[in-house]
């Protein structure tokens, strides 16, 4: 031994030293971590509280180890985006894009002073509630998104439940139980998972705020300046959304004043029933102008104004139309044409159907709900108390449908009753042509007494693939003569391409029909029922659809020539624009005996 060399109760002590030494630097534990502070992973779970640091104390994750430390900071990354998207996304199609999410919103900051103010407890309390209340803000600005592409309008809280079956019957419809099922169960889940992942995102938000309390609060009183200048200022990264953000309130806001609103409803009708000169009209002073003909009432699904003015779609429809207003001509009948502005537009076609015939404008579901429950007189009901029978001829209804009772039908015809025994087409339906066919053998035989229908003809439902062919008349039979169609899907099915077939199909089914069963008694009138959706359309598409009256017998458009309706089956730009609830009054006038021509 050297005389360097420490003896061995010497090392024994230095090396008890120096192992007390380390662990007092040692990281702590995942069972015990330091100073008494919950890890990230109880805190994301909101199972513990951080604890609160005095003024001007700084707490650091230092000590916690690399392989924690990274995840835990990815976690609160992503909680703070989804925080951010449910503070800022914008409810409409149109204003989504990355730059929308560059905002301040205000709800956030204030948020953050209420948490960083509160004790341990009610903070977490408070994270709670916030959360759970932004989460189902969230699921109702997606759905918003939803209803903003198809309908171009946001959903509504009291009127538009019925919406959500119309769409998962669709699905059912046009492509199968099992998509149906899928879409449900994974709508469900997003239900249920999306508030959840934004109340823990909160609470996680939360207790990162309160361990670097006074970093949180010169960042809120930082961006809380910057609001009020960006207020001020009106600055907008986004046309249409302020950098000033306050999208939660002001969603709020508007939804308790659709709820109302809608609270509201039945008294605004009420007051809108009242007063109709025609509801007590007998039946020999209505509609003397159309004794003894037979008058269709058409809508053509998704029919709208696009397709006959929009540079891609239009070259085409215009031509189907422009041919047809001469053929008919040279068969010797002419034809007057406008526009509608429907109540509704992507979807919602009863809305439209209710508008036109009742005269009142049902433009959601619960309008639609009072309106049918009503004793409005409709133009179906009008033709049936001046002695017509009344048809309607559904090719897509399956089930029990009550509110046909409102139109007053004689006969409804179902999917069923038509006996179409072929594939089905869009929306399970049979195709147009067969429609006609079937409602022509079952009410225009020889002999039929007159007859007002109304016929909706779905093969322009989307999604618009795949299109039947037009066939001899004579080949129709059951419908057996489209078996073999290729139904598989194809490349353009929903496209603004199939779309332009499928309402190229129904004018053509439509003139056809009219070419082969036309005579001096027929009257039609056909029309869309709305615009498709924004997908066709673009943005800032209005709501106009087109309308046209045929007839052979000259009086009968004599009658509508104070209408400055256009000439033919296609209308220009600048014809009339009228709203779709204003054509059974006027119908009624100018064809009642009071008035040969009304404008």
């Amino acid at each position: 031994m050297t005389h360097d060399e420490p003896s061995r109760p010497q090392r024994d002590e230095t090396a008890r030293a120096t192992s007390d030494a380390e662990a007092e630097a040692a990281p702590p534990t995942d069972d015990a971590p330091a100073s008494g502070r919950p890890t990230d992973d109880a805190l994301a779970s909101g199972d513990a509280e951080p604890a609160d640091e005095g003024p001007g104390e700084a707490v650091t994750d230092g000590a916690a180890p690399r392989r924690r430390r990274v995840p835990a900071l990815v976690v609160t990354a992503l909680a703070a985006v989804l925080v951010l998207v449910a503070l800022t996304l914008p409810n409409e199609v149109d204003l989504l894009a990355p730059a929308a999410f560059l905002r301040i919103p205000v709800e956030g900051l204030v948020a953050v002073a209420l948490l960083l103010v509160l004790p341990a407890r009610p903070r977490r309390v408070l994270a709670t509630l916030l959360g759970a209340l932004l989460g189902l803000v969230l699921v109702l600005t997606i759905v918003d998104l939803g209803f903003s592409t198809v309908l171009d309008r946001p959903f509504d809280l009291i009127a538009d439940w019925a919406f959500l079956a119309a769409g998962a019957e669709f699905l059912a419809e046009s492509y199968g139980r099992a998509a149906q099922v899928g879409a449900v169960v994974a709508a469900v889940a997003a239900v249920v998972a999306v508030p959840v992942l934004v109340t823990l995102s909160v609470r996680r938000l939360a207790g990162v705020a309160a361990r670097h309390r006074v970093a949180s609060t010169r960042a809120a009183t930082a961006l809380a300046a910057a609001w009020v200048v960006c207020a001020v200022l009106g600055a907008q990264v986004v046309p249409g959304l302020p950098v000033a953000a306050d999208t939660v309130a002001t969603g709020v806001y508007d939804r308790a004043g659709q709820v109302r609103s809608g609270l509201h409803d039945q008294e605004r009708l009420r007051t809108q029933l009242a007063g109709d000169p025609f509801q007590d009209a007998p039946g020999d002073q209505l509609l003397t102008g159309l004794r003894g003909k037979d008058v269709l009432v058409t809508f053509v699904e998704s029919y709208g104004r696009v397709a006959v003015e929009d540079p891609e779609l239009a070259p085409e429809v215009d031509a189907i139309l422009d041919d047809g207003t001469r053929q008919l001509r040279a068969a010797g009948y002419g034809s007057r044409s406008a526009f509608l502005t429907s109540s509704t537009t992507g979807g919602g076609s009863w809305l439209a159907h209710a508008t036109l015939m009742s005269g009142i404008r049902a433009d959601n579901q619960l309008r639609y709900t009072n309106l049918v429950r009503s004793d409005r007189l409709t133009l179906n009901g009008a033709f049936r108390r001046a002695g017509w029978r009344t048809s309607l001829v559904m090719p897509a209804l399956t089930r029990a449908w009550p509110e046909a009772d409102f139109f007053a039908p004689d006969r409804v015809y179902s999917a069923e009753d038509l006996g179409y025994r072929g594939p089905t087409f869009s929306f399970s339906s049979p195709p147009d042509q067969f429609t006609l066919e079937a409602f022509q053998r079952a009410e225009r035989a020889p002999g039929h007494a007159p007859v007002m229908a109304e016929i909706p003809l779905l093969s322009s439902h989307i999604p618009w693939s795949p299109v039947p062919k037009l066939v001899d008349w004579d080949d129709l039979g059951d419908g057996s003569v489209f078996t073999g169609t290729n139904r598989a899907p194809r490349a353009d099915e929903g496209t603004r391409r199939a779309y332009r077939k499928s309402i190229v199909y129904s004018l053509r089914t439509l003139i056809s029909y009219v070419q082969r069963y036309g005579d001096e008694n027929l009257v039609l009138v056909f029309l869309g029922d709305h615009q498709p959706a924004r997908s066709i359309t673009g943005e800032g598409a209005d709501k106009d659809v087109p309308i046209t009256i045929v007839a052979k017998d000259p009086a009968v458009l004599d009658r509508i020539s104070g209408w400055g309706w256009q000439d033919g089956l296609n209308p220009a730009p600048d014809a009339p624009v009228w709203p779709m609830e204003s054509f059974r009054d006027r119908f009624l006038r100018t064809f009642g005996p009071q008035s040969r021509t009304h404008s």
